[in-house]
């Protein structure tokens, strides 16, 4: 008889269906936040707000996609944060500069343009982009993504250090545009 380190024999090279146990011995797929994980990545929506700086996991690409909002903070740390943006046809983000903040942007559906550069009046940097592009931004960087394409623009964005207050949420471009002139 041929030895085996596990107490059950398995079809070379891999099991399809092999029970997985943790040091207590019961089955891990089984416990309860498993399956409400697996059952919401599935059949239901995503809450979309600010979890704070907690330990998080989301499927990104849905939530993005989900989000009908111009911006809504996703999670916000103390050194980072995600927003997900929903860019109207024909509208963009705006032309902005953040001097202390560099930026991350990921396509997730749509198509755009991206125009960065030193001054809001050279803006040399011009790029399509689509889905699964990401685009860099770094600090002092004037840029701007304009939706070019036949529906919403979805995307996220990161930011580091965090550039919106905790629980943000800007329905519109309007309300973001009115809160940051407020704010400033």
């Amino acid at each position: 008889m041929n030895y085996h380190p596990y107490p059950y024999s398995y079809p070379y090279p891999y099991p399809m269906s092999v029970p997985i146990y943790d040091d207590k011995n019961y089955d891990f797929w089984n416990t309860s936040y498993v399956n409400d994980y697996y059952s919401d990545y599935y059949t239901n929506a995503i809450p979309l707000k600010d979890y704070g700086s907690k330990p998080f996991v989301v499927n990104i690409n849905k939530a993005a996609k989900q989000n009908r909002t111009f911006r809504t903070a996703l999670w916000t740390g103390k050194h980072l944060q995600v927003t997900l943006m929903s860019i109207k046809v024909g509208e963009d983000i705006g032309l902005e500069v953040h001097p202390n903040v560099d930026q991350f942007l990921r396509i997730e559906q749509g198509h755009g343009v991206v125009r960065m550069g030193d001054t809001k009046n050279n803006l040399y940097f011009k790029k399509r982009v689509a889905d699964d592009d990401a685009i860099m931004v770094p600090a002092g960087t004037w840029h701007n993504v304009i939706n070019t394409g036949n529906k919403p623009l979805k995307l996220y964005s990161i930011y580091a250090p965090p550039n919106h207050p905790f629980g943000t949420v800007h329905k519109t471009k309007a309300d973001a545009m009115r809160e940051e002139h407020d704010h400033h």
